[in-house]
């Protein structure tokens, strides 16, 4: 817990680091290891078994080397709070044909349904709301957000912020912009890889469980993983809190489902009552596989699970990223749940976003519609890019309350809980750099604008 007078200004990269990270633990072998890939159970393989289980590809795949450049950019930008409502996304042509239970609603927002359901028909080009796409048509769904309210969502707005607090800032600002110069952000990054902590990975090394990961050197911990159904059975992902300054920050983190994992993720999706999902990846990037397409292709016909049916509701299509609204039945209680998925889809297949307002606007609005149940967020392995969203939402609620920060200590944190997390050191310097940008913003408001604003 941070000491509590420390409010403001965020102490960037000094503190306690608290939990240290991990490196890759015995049972999962260097790449160039002959035995690569190997599970801590080995006399249960059988050669074919093993054969299988070494040709899953690495996570180190999914990166390559690449330069880090130090940049600043600029655009002029607000903030207000955006209010979030299902019910602000029901076209007004649309026929819902489920019934209310004889109950009233209960605190997570379940409903009995019928076994038809009408479609809306509001949507002629449906294959746009399956696929990602990197440059967005226009016209297409129903708005859901505003470009204004996105513009707003770039400016995190400190509860606290007087001339004084802004003078710190400035001195902050100019500590952090010295620190990226001089590349004290990419020594702490390799201080961070370079710590061991060694915990169990066996169930993921099952031999049962084996074909449910996407990447072989990506485990979750066996201490943190997440189960399923009353015989917590396996899926590829693990429970990630933060604590700092003395509040819980509640995700989970896990991997793009795979064909025959994708049952598994929406029970895990309902099980945890979460009802927002953050997707960082497109379906291929540079023609490699990153993620199955697990949900609806088309607001006409919905996608039909073991357990559940998934009914695409409405969507949006944004420059930076795609928003799909879920509407989940579970078959065997016909009751619904709401879920809203966020796909970015303007990541790079090498570096990292830019401009860096893209990314604020993306973590920002995914944290304004958080209600229910930890937040699901995944990439492709669930450790790079998923390590970067969870670091900058921690960051941004501390900036909004006048907390104390430590990204050192926040990555500590999840690597003590998942493997891997903020995987490479130009995803560990991206997060500093849109800190950096965030301090900007607020060393040049205008504080009689937002003295006029509060009132």
């Amino acid at each position: 817990m941070a000491d509590p007078t420390q409010n403001w200004p965020p102490q960037l990269g000094v503190g306690p680091t608290g939990q240290s990270p991990v490196a890759p633990p015995p049972s999962l072998p260097s790449p160039d290891h002959p035995d690569r890939g190997k599970g801590q159970h080995e006399g249960d393989s059988t050669t074919e078994d093993l054969n299988s289980w070494m040709h899953l590809p690495s996570s180190s795949q999914e990166t390559a080397h690449r330069s880090v450049t130090n940049e600043v950019f600029a655009n002029q930008i607000n903030l207000d709070k955006v209010p979030f409502s299902f019910s602000d996304y029901k076209h007004s042509d649309f026929v819902d044909v489920f019934q209310e239970s004889t109950e009233s609603e209960n605190e997570h927002g379940m409903w009995t349904a019928d076994d038809t359901y009408l479609r809306d028909k509001w949507i002629s080009d449906d294959e746009l709301a399956g696929p990602s796409h990197a440059v967005p048509p226009t016209g297409h769904g129903i708005q859901i957000i505003s470009e204004r309210d996105l513009t707003q969502l770039t400016l995190i707005r400190p509860l606290k912020f007087s001339f004084h607090e802004q003078s710190d800032i400035k001195n902050d600002f100019q500590i952090l912009q010295k620190r990226i110069e001089e590349q004290e952000i990419i020594q702490e990054y390799m201080a961070l890889d370079n710590k061991n902590m060694h915990y169990e990975f066996n169930c993921g090394n099952e031999l049962c469980n084996r074909d449910k990961n996407r990447y072989r050197d990506i485990l979750p911990y066996d201490s943190t993983r997440v189960p399923l159904g009353e015989n917590k059975d396996y899926i590829n992902a693990s429970y990630i809190r933060i604590t700092n300054s003395g509040e819980e920050y509640f995700y989970i983190a896990t991997q793009g489902p795979l064909p025959t994992t994708t049952d598994d993720f929406w029970q895990m999706i309902l099980e945890n009552n979460s009802n927002v999902i953050v997707m960082i990846t497109r379906e291929i990037e540079a023609g490699v596989p990153k993620c199955h397409h697990y949900w609806p292709v088309s607001t006409k016909k919905p996608l039909e699970l073991k357990h559940c049916r998934i009914f695409l509701e409405n969507y949006q299509i944004l420059p930076y990223f795609t928003i799909r609204i879920f509407q989940v039945v579970r078959k065997s209680t016909r009751t619904r749940h709401f879920i809203k998925q966020l796909q970015f889809t303007n990541w790079p297949d090498h570096g990292t976003p830019a401009p860096p307002e893209c990314f604020i606007q993306y973590v920002r609005y995914v944290r304004s519609i958080h209600l229910t149940g930890p937040i699901v967020v995944h990439c492709s392995a669930g450790v790079g890019r998923t390590g970067v969203f969870i670091c900058m939402d921690v960051v941004f609620c501390a900036i909004e309350k006048n907390f104390a920060f430590n990204i050192k200590d926040i990555v500590a944190q999840m690597r003590a809980q998942r493997y891997g997390m903020v995987q490479t050191k130009e995803q560990y310097w991206f997060c500093y750099k849109i800190v950096l940008e965030v301090l900007r913003k607020l060393v040049t408001l205008d504080l009689e604008r937002l003295k006029l604003h509060h009132t």
